[in-house]
């Protein structure tokens, strides 16, 4: 499985806008609270003076994703630096004898290993649409952040995560739903999603559509058409 869901985004209020792009936080079993990382940020002048169009994609392939940080996350500042990911399938429901690769199990850093996640295996009993993080015993600082990361504008990002417990599974189901907001986030810092998401334009891809054309409209209402 590998495609791109694309956001074309046209800004038909009078001044330049900064847009961010961001993603519907996972469904996680295990772990506690979930954060959310912005994806990308760009600027974008009235259509009607520049016909330009700002678009953003993103590859509906799945990963696992972890990263190493110094600190617990905090809103407005980077989630953390090292960080490694796999291309990962979900689990299937019930019922399905396929035995998708759904599970990975990371090492982290310490005097003779590197941070990183082993190819995945299938692992029975995974709740439907799901994947499976492991995470080994370690103490920290440092800590590490597990979820959801997605390939995006040529890079892989951690999308949405949780702080990961030692020795424990961390359960990952994503959610196909990308939001577009005016101002500012640098890509990789936290965000405040209920903050973040209030009045952002909502491209639901979870339908089966590959492409959100959004407007954002001289009186500052946004205008979605999937496709």
């Amino acid at each position: 499985m590998s495609t791109m869901l694309t956001i074309n985004v046209k800004n038909f209020e009078p001044q330049t806008q900064n847009f961010y792009f961001f993603q519907q936080p996972a469904l996680y079993t295990g772990g506690g609270q979930v954060y959310s990382n912005s994806l990308f940020s760009q600027s974008l002048g009235n259509y009607d003076a520049t016909g330009a169009i700002l678009t953003f994609q993103v590859n509906l392939q799945f990963y696992a994703g972890i990263q190493q940080a110094n600190q617990p996350p905090q809103v407005g500042s980077s989630s953390g630096f090292s960080s490694a990911s796999r291309a990962i399938e979900l689990a299937p429901a019930q019922g399905i004898t396929t035995k998708p690769n759904d599970t990975t199990t990371a090492t982290v850093s310490g005097p003779n290993t590197s941070l990183g996640l082993s190819a995945p295996v299938f692992v029975a009993g995974i709740q439907e649409g799901s994947f499976r993080i492991i995470t080994p015993s370690f103490t920290s600082p440092p800590y590490y952040n597990v979820g959801s990361a997605v390939s995006v504008m040529g890079g892989i990002v951690l999308s949405n995560f949780v702080q990961a417990n030692p020795a424990s599974n961390t359960d990952c189901q994503p959610i196909l739903k990308y939001y577009v907001q005016t101002g500012s986030y640098t890509p990789g810092n936290v965000m405040n999603f209920t903050q973040s998401s209030a009045n952002a334009a909502l491209c639901d891809f979870t339908g089966g559509y590959g492409v959100a054309n959004v407007n954002l409209k001289a009186n500052g209402n946004w205008d979605v058409q999937l496709q």
